[in-house]
């Protein structure tokens, strides 16, 4: 006779169906996939627009304007205007003018020997080798031609050539001609006084300022000189006249005031 033991454990029959845990690490997974597909989108759309903003800004700059493009360059400087120089009476004997110079941007020209044919036509006084060289390099901005006149510049206008831009720059203008140019002197084509008047107003100071930013594009106070435009017409008309009676070389004359010995 099998006494049978209490503290023994009942095993379960086959009838009885064993229990099982909820599977909750699935639906962790089934939860979490669609946060990680948002996050991925949302990223994507970020670098789309970060990247889309980039484009459109290489975009807007490369059909920009020419004159646009050219203004951020560091070499194309505009000068500051000098100031004029008038003399005893205020006749002016020395003034700055705007006029346009022209440049190329030879990475934008598709076809460097047409640019080159349309250009001669309205400058035919280009060398077409040098010309053609310039326009087919790889430079980014390159000069042409400075001081156009309003034809020349108009004319250009008309052919419509990419890469093809102009730049308002100051030149010197004297109304007075070659009458007092060995006073008033002269510029070079940066308009910085090479001579005579034009180079002592820059030794005192005035390119210094130019270069350090401090001049600005205004009118400045006119350099008044001792010089009377007037009897330099009359001196000027009769020293030639006797340079041709004497086939003289060189000549040169004095005007005193008797009064005051100036």
């Amino acid at each position: 006779m099998r006494i049978a033991n209490p503290f023994r454990r009942a095993t379960p029959t086959a009838s009885v169906s064993t229990a099982r845990e909820p599977d909750v690490s699935g639906r962790r997974r089934r939860n979490i996939a669609p946060k990680n597909r948002s996050r991925f989108t949302i990223a994507i759309g970020l670098f789309v627009a970060v990247y889309g903003v980039i484009g459109g800004r290489l975009v807007m700059w490369g059909v920009a304007p020419a004159e646009t493009a050219s203004s951020r360059g560091a070499s194309d400087l505009i000068m500051a205007a000098r100031p004029d120089l008038v003399d005893r009476n205020g006749e002016v004997l020395a003034t700055d003018i705007k006029t346009a110079s022209l440049f190329a941007e030879p990475r934008r020209i598709i076809d460097p020997d047409e640019a080159s044919e349309l250009l001669l036509s309205v400058l035919p006084d280009l060398d077409p080798n040098w010309l053609y060289r310039r326009l087919a390099s790889e430079a980014g901005f390159i000069w042409l031609r400075r001081e156009l006149t309003p034809g020349q510049q108009q004319a250009i206008l008309d052919l419509g050539i990419p890469g093809i831009g102009f730049r308002t720059e100051t030149r010197r203008f004297y109304p007075g001609g070659s009458t007092a140019g060995f006073i008033v002197g002269t510029v070079n084509v940066d308009n910085q006084g090479i001579a005579g008047m034009e180079k002592y107003v820059d030794d005192q100071g005035y390119r210094a300022l130019q270069n350090t930013g401090l001049a600005v594009d205004t009118e400045l106070e006119p350099v008044r000189m001792s010089i009377d435009l007037r009897v330099q017409h009359i001196v000027r008309d009769e020293v030639a006249a006797a340079m041709k009676r004497y086939r003289a070389i060189a000549a040169g004359g004095v005007v005193l005031d008797v009064e005051t010995g100036e």
